[in-house]
């Protein structure tokens, strides 16, 4: 049988037939096999409901998993709760039971879910509906969002004993108009988490505080409700639980689901220009796995990095399996499909009706789409945890499922492809939040005090509250009157904060083509390399170009365009360092973290062509500096190290040290890789030596350089293994960089950078 014609039986066919392929298997650096596992259950608890007991076997469900009981007995105890267990292992059980079981015995009492997408608040009500038709029973589920039409929004606010919504709508929606929701916090019971895992960062700070209000509010009408929390796997989730809601929670990590066999196949496409370390490209050899396994017969998910990956991945395999499968059985999921549509796609992926489909991340989290057979990812998605959540989106509870990690050039995909041992060896990173970032507490203590005057003695998270409360006094937001601080702006605060950034202004992106919409914002520090003029700025997959930024009133406006090209804006940073709070010797080289200035400004843009990459053409910046006071980490290198070489020796081999380093920094993030840059500097202002600096790209930091402070020889390690590792002769994209940039001896100097100031590890 050929595995590129014909059908196979099974997973396990296939995968034999796979291996007999050499012009395949040559390019297969590593092939995992996990076993498969079976169910550990107990018998459903005497305690539950009679109903919900009846309910629960009408679907099927007598016993529950390990981890599902020892949920319900720790809800039971009046604990908080974090359950953490992989995709698919029935964790919305854990919080549904409970919750059900409380509504049955009490009418009165009222939950609060919480989701990051519509998406999985919409799957959530539907499985809470049906477990209510199948008791009978009247508990009442609505989503409550910016599509909730107005004239329902009072029933739900009065009757809604379970209401479904996101972080953004109780920040603006819900916690600023309390009043109108008192039925739902004099009676609540339960606040539910789901996904805590998507809360980390800037986002994650800003939602610990939005729960900080809603505890606050809780607390002004008599309740003190419990949370229940659900997570994929990260390496830190008691401590991220506990950093989020501000309470002691109870872990509960044992999985008792079953699984089947995993295969995750380490991929790395072949080289085809040795001298520059160029590889064939790995959206076409991601494209050429799936063909194959989708014109096996095999349904299969892939993942890419960007909303345009997916887009071209889509047309490639449409193309490819047209006259096997035709092209409506394989479809595109991502942000900017209409709602209608994505629900279309995921009852097909359900039914099997739709045999592939190309994804970006917003397929990774918990939305019901049936369990596929395979999948492919399109590059590292960028974390271990997040790896984990698509790979787990194949595999059946029982039978085989395999998982291609197909590697770019990208110097952190050609580490982890070419240490296995790195990414299987090690658990999940840590999900890491700054809550008392001072621009994020502000903004939130404004929106408290909006809600409910503060008094003396009261707390919001760790901070000093009287010196924050005498500052929003002194710049005339808030307005004592004895012991007691009240708002007293005429705006409403929450509506202009927006908890995706710490930057207080974001641009807003306006189109022009049909009348001025607005279809997007970027933060003010992203604004002047993505929407400068004659910027070419991607939205839901379509190309807009920048006609004139009005950089007082913060606004773009944009015309969409069909161009072969993307934008690429050049920046030149200062960076002087404030003050130091921590330092230590590494060997020879000094390592410190502090606070640090940043002054960037755009110098000039380039033209890349689509597919190919080459400069196509570039154009002049007019932008103003812009000033970001942050955190950052950074090492110097010793006065002898600095005299062996020339400054442009040194130049080069910094530069090529920071490009490895910057790409490795998010294997201890969990966080977007543009949230954390790097600036090499000959002669730092600071030290006086050549220096590399990590600085957090957000306002008063987050977190992260003091991470990569801690993790600085392991760090440091990494990068030696990855340019030694490294195939090329003088420099390549998947290490120090291009020799265009770097020059000839890019790779050498970087190198031996590394090894005069270490012991090889």
């Amino acid at each position: 049988m050929n595995p590129y014609t014909q059908k196979a039986e099974s997973v396990e066919e296939w995968l034999s037939l796979l291996r007999a392929l050499p012009e395949l298997m040559e390019n297969v650096t590593y092939w995992h096999t996990q076993p498969a596992k079976p169910a550990r259950t107990v018998p459903l608890p005497d305690s539950v409901h009679p109903q919900l007991v009846q309910a629960l076997e009408r679907k099927g469900i007598t016993h529950l998993y390990t981890h599902q009981a020892a949920s319900f007995q720790a809800v039971a105890e009046g604990s908080h709760v974090v359950t953490v267990t992989p995709t698919a292992s029935g964790k919305t059980l854990c919080y549904n039971l409970p919750v059900i079981q409380k509504l049955l015995a009490d009418d009165s009492a009222r939950a609060l879910y919480l989701f990051p997408t519509k998406a999985l608040a919409q799957d959530q009500v539907a499985e809470l509906q049906e477990l209510a038709d199948l008791m009978e029973a009247d508990i009442k589920t609505h989503t409550y969002d910016g599509d909730t039409p107005p004239t329902v929004r009072q029933a739900i606010r009065n009757a809604g004993h379970i209401v479904v919504t996101n972080p953004d709508m109780l920040h603006s929606a819900i916690l600023p108009h309390h009043t109108k929701w008192v039925k739902l916090f004099e009676n609540i019971r339960y606040i539910i988490i789901d996904e805590l895992h998507a809360y980390r960062g800037v986002f994650g700070s800003h939602v610990a505080n939005v729960i900080r209000r809603l505890k606050r509010i809780c607390r002004f009408y008599g309740s003190e409700p419990q949370f229940l929390c659900a997570s994929a796997t990260i390496r830190n989730p008691r401590e991220h639980a506990e950093r989020l809601i501000g309470e002691r929670v109870t872990l509960v990590d044992d999985n008792g689901a079953p699984t089947g066999e995993k295969h995750m196949v380490f991929y790395n496409p072949p080289v085809v220009n040795k001298q520059l370390g160029i590889r064939r490209s790995s959206v076409l050899e991601s494209q050429k796995l799936a063909a194959l396994l989708l014109k096996s017969g095999i349904q299969t998910i892939v993942f890419a990095r960007s909303r345009v990956r997916v887009e071209i991945l889509l047309t490639y395999l449409q193309e490819t399996v047209k006259h096997e499968l035709g092209t409506k059985t394989i479809r595109g999921y991502r942000g900017g499909y209409l709602p209608k549509l994505r629900r279309e796609i995921e009852r097909g992926l359900r039914s099997g009706e739709i045999r592939g489909v190309v994804s970006t991340n917003a397929l990774e989290l918990g939305i019901d789409i049936g369990q596929l057979q395979a999948c492919v990812l399109n590059g590292y998605p960028g974390t271990i945890a997040s790896t984990w959540q698509q790979s787990g989106r194949a595999g059946r509870r029982q039978g085989s499922s395999v998982t291609f990690l197909v590697a770019s050039s990208n110097p952190l995909d050609q580490y982890l492809i070419q240490n296995p041992d790195y990414f299987l060896g090690r658990p999940p990173e840590e999900a890491r939040i700054h809550p008392d970032n001072l621009l994020i507490l502000l903004d939130h203590l404004k929106c408290a005090a909006y809600e409910l005057p503060f008094e003396e003695g009261d707390k919001f998270g760790e901070e000093k509250l009287t010196d924050l409360l005498e500052f929003l006094t002194d710049e005339k937001v808030l307005h004592k009157v004895g012991s007691r601080w009240y708002w007293m702006e005429q705006a409403f605060p929450a509506h202009n904060i927006s908890l995706r950034s710490a930057a207080q202004e974001n641009f807003v992106i306006i189109d022009q083509t049909e009348g001025h919409r607005v279809i997007g914002e970027v933060d003010r520090f992203s604004a002047p390399t993505l929407i400068h003029e004659e910027a070419i700025y991607l939205h839901e997959g379509v190309q807009y170009q920048v006609e004139k930024l009005d950089y007082p009133e913060k606004k773009a406006y944009v015309r969409e365009v069909n161009v072969d090209y993307f934008t690429d804006a050049n920046l030149a940073v200062e960076l002087k360092v404030l003050h130091v709070d921590l330092e230590s010797m590494s060997g020879p080289l000094e390592r410190q973290y502090g606070e640090v200035t940043v002054m960037a400004k755009p110098t000039i843009f380039k033209k890349i062509r689509l597919r190919t990459h080459e400069n196509i053409g570039s154009g002049p910046i007019h932008l103003p500096e812009e000033i970001l006071h942050t955190s950052g980490y950074w090492f110097s290198f010793s006065e002898e190290e600095s005299a062996k070489r020339s400054a442009n020796d040194m130049q080069m081999a910094l530069l090529g040290l920071a490009n490895v380093l910057i790409h490795l920094a998010p294997l201890h993030l969990m966080c977007d890789p543009l949230d954390i840059r790097v600036v090499p500097q000959v002669k730092a202002l600071h030290t006086k030596r050549p220096t590399i600096f990590f600085y957090d790209r957000y306002p008063g930091g987050i977190g992260l350089s003091q991470r990569l402070y801690e993790k600085h020889d392991e760090l440091l390690e990494e990068a030696q293994r990855l340019i030694r590792g490294c195939g090329c002769l003088s420099g390549c994209p998947a290490c120090v960089g291009p020799i265009e940039e770097v020059g000839l001896l890019g790779k050498d100097l970087a190198l031996s950078l590394l090894e005069g100031t270490r012991a090889n590890p």
